[in-house]
């Protein structure tokens, strides 16, 4: 194993990851295959890095986390609105079924694909689109991720989520889990946790 790659697992081990589809995905997809040539000796750090269009790829912490807190198992059918980079796209398709991935601006969109199938990863399909709409004509999901921060609840999603479904954002500066029963939705709030805000609509340009 590389050894920046087996330090950034152990960090995260030491951080209180401790699903091992988690942690397996993380060591099967390259995180330095998706920053930039000039971040590559950074890409296994724990901290955020830039990958255009004024965004950034979240710290590996960050991604784990929100990641374990889905408990997602192979059957899922998921959804992740905010693609970025594709990284966290192509680690969610090692552990469930079929991710759908949304991204406002077209460029990351297009970059991300292009990374994420050059990776071998076929189970992932992604769109350019306004992310915080969901994604209607797929609905319903087993498991919806939103990768920017919140100001408020997303009940717009709450709609697309299958029954038991599960649903995990940073919202108000606080790491969420929302579950879903029949048609009512549970609350928890896990820990504190931060991510730049997310924005609705397309990208008008990039």
């Amino acid at each position: 194993m590389n050894p920046s790659l087996f330090d950034m697992i152990m960090r995260l081990r030491g951080k209180g990851i401790s699903d091992n589809n988690v942690l397996r995905a993380m060591e099967s997809v390259p995180r330095a295959s998706f920053v930039s040539s000039e971040h590559i000796d950074m890409a296994y750090h724990d901290k955020s890095l830039p990958i255009g269009c004024g965004q950034s790829l979240s710290p590996p912490w960050i991604i784990a986390a929100m990641t374990q807190a889905l408990e997602i198992s192979s059957d899922h059918k998921l959804l992740e609105i905010g693609t970025g980079s594709g990284y966290h796209a192509a680690l969610l398709a090692q552990i469930c079924k079929r991710v759908y991935s949304t991204e406002r601006y077209q460029s990351l969109a297009d970059q991300a694909e292009q990374t994420v199938r050059a990776a071998g990863i076929y189970n992932v399909v992604m769109r350019h689109s306004d992310g915080l709409k969901g994604w209607r004509g797929q609905a319903p999901f087993d498991r919806i991720i939103v990768t920017a921060g919140l100001s408020s609840a997303p009940g717009t999603l709450f709609g697309q989520l299958a029954p038991n479904g599960r649903l995990v954002a940073v919202v108000e500066g606080c790491l969420t889990i929302y579950d879903k029963a029949d048609e009512d939705i549970s609350t928890r709030k896990v820990f504190p946790a931060s991510l730049p805000l997310s924005e609705a609509g397309l990208a008008k340009a990039l």
